[in-house]
């Protein structure tokens, strides 16, 4: 594809997702989701790029699918570990979608990226037969994730490999010994976290390999990639923190002790002597579990 050709085609992919509603009244929460994304995906780029410099392939993949794709960590990361080959990027949100495709116009690589709107949960959509799969941060989310691992066997190509990357809950931004009513703050907002997930996302923290098995699967890795980046005033960390402990706030308010609330509420307050941008003591801890298969 030549320039003239590329700039067209991501003026027209522009304009067919307006088309498809990417500007949805209901928008903002996805666009602050997408920003959340963002900036995961600059802050954890190196070790992104360690497991995908760590799949054993066989031959270089020409066709890869990221299932779930977000705003494209999985597809970006692959792209640049496979020069030769092209990416399909699946998701349900037209917004995450658009701004794939901005991304990899920006990047000159819009030649090799495909973009797929679909439900997982629902009728699958033809990915043709790539030699792999990728799924970050999605198995979890699906209703039925052994029927979403039969269906990736049966779209790969014999040999292919599929990998599964899955959190380990929130990150972390707050240090052991943080001041003013804060310690404990964060556990006290991952218990509360984690007693609703365990009803509404009941597959997280699933160990996937023998579920991989099951579904006919050849275990070829497993590991645990830790990510501990400390004392950081990177204005990056600053904002990831304070996305993220907005989004915790939100979704443990109702459980939070008034205390622990006010002591969020100064860390958030962005105009405020106790902001979380004016820290100098941020970290981000998290963990990444990986699983990789194949289809014999």
């Amino acid at each position: 594809m030549n320039e003239a050709h590329a700039s067209t085609y991501c003026r027209g992919m522009t304009l067919y997702l307006h088309d498809r509603g990417a500007h949805h009244p209901d928008s903002c929460g996805v666009r602050y989701q997408a920003e959340i994304l963002d900036l995961d995906a600059e802050l954890l780029a190196e070790h992104t790029a360690s497991l995908t410099a760590w799949l054993p392939v066989k031959a270089s993949p020409r066709q890869i699918v990221d299932l779930g794709c977000g705003t494209g960590t999985g597809t970006f990361a692959l792209l640049a570990r496979f020069p030769a080959a092209h990416v399909t990027a699946v998701d349900s949100s037209v917004s995450h979608l658009h701004r794939v495709r901005e991304k990899a116009c920006e990047a000159g690589v819009a030649d090799r990226v495909s973009i797929v709107q679909a439900d997982l949960n629902a009728e699958w959509p033809d990915l043709g037969e790539p030699d792999l799969v990728w799924i970050s941060a999605a198995l979890h989310h699906m209703a039925d994730p052994d029927d979403t691992l039969r269906r990736v066997h049966e779209t790969l190509a014999p040999g292919g490999l599929f990998a599964v990357v899955e959190p380990a809950g929130f990150p972390r931004f707050l240090p052991d010994d943080a001041p003013m009513g804060q310690p404990g703050l964060e556990q006290r907002c991952h218990t509360a976290i984690d007693g609703r997930n365990a009803v509404q996302l009941p597959h997280r923290g699933t160990d996937w390999g023998p579920r991989l098995t099951a579904a006919g699967f050849i275990i070829e890795g497993e590991r645990t990639i830790s990510v501990n980046i400390e004392h950081s005033r990177s204005e990056v960390v600053g904002r990831y923190a304070l996305l993220s402990l907005r989004s915790m706030r939100r979704a443990a308010a109702d459980v939070l002790s008034v205390d622990d609330l006010t002591a969020m509420d100064q860390l958030l307050d962005i105009e405020g002597p106790h902001s979380i941008l004016g820290r100098d003591d941020l970290v981000v801890r998290t963990e990444r579990a990986v699983w990789v298969a194949r289809r014999m």
